[in-house]
């Protein structure tokens, strides 16, 4: 399915009465997972913004113990600094990586604005090196535009 095609699907989940945030979240999470092939664990983080950390929230994929993560540490800590896209073509050449799985060969993270405040973020593993393209980021920016509705 295109980018094209998931984001209708993707304002449904996100305005459906049926479920709550997480329920929402989660289904989000599983459209990715399903619909795009080179998505292979797809979850979501939220700041605590006085601890400076990561909470892992709702995700699809093989369990991680990275459930809580330290600004700055990782990907997506550098993301919760940064505020900007981090593509990540092959995590072996990332210094600062935390290592989910030996599967993982790539990740995208994009941070998640509500009122201009960086609240968390989608993060995106692949078991394929180098899949992420600028049409992924704009399409995981349409995702936390619509995800932001629900803060």
């Amino acid at each position: 399915m295109t980018f094209q095609e998931l984001q209708p699907k993707i304002s449904k989940i996100i305005a459906g009465n049926e479920s709550n945030r997480d329920e929402k979240l989660l289904a989000v999470c599983q459209l990715l997972n399903e619909n795009v092939e080179y998505y292979n664990w797809v979850g979501f983080y939220f700041a605590n913004h006085d601890a400076k950390t990561l909470h892992l929230g709702p995700y699809v994929g093989a369990e991680t113990d990275h459930t809580v993560i330290p600004f700055g540490k990782g990907i997506c800590g550098q993301v919760a600094e940064s505020n900007a896209n981090f593509v990540v073509p092959d995590v072996k050449a990332q210094d600062n990586y935390i290592a989910c799985s030996l599967t993982v060969k790539s990740e995208i993270v994009v941070p998640l604005f509500v009122n201009g405040v960086n609240i968390g973020q989608i993060d995106i593993d692949s078991h394929v090196i180098d899949p992420f393209t600028e049409a992924d980021e704009r399409f995981l920016e349409f995702v936390n535009q619509e995800v932001a509705k629900l803060f």
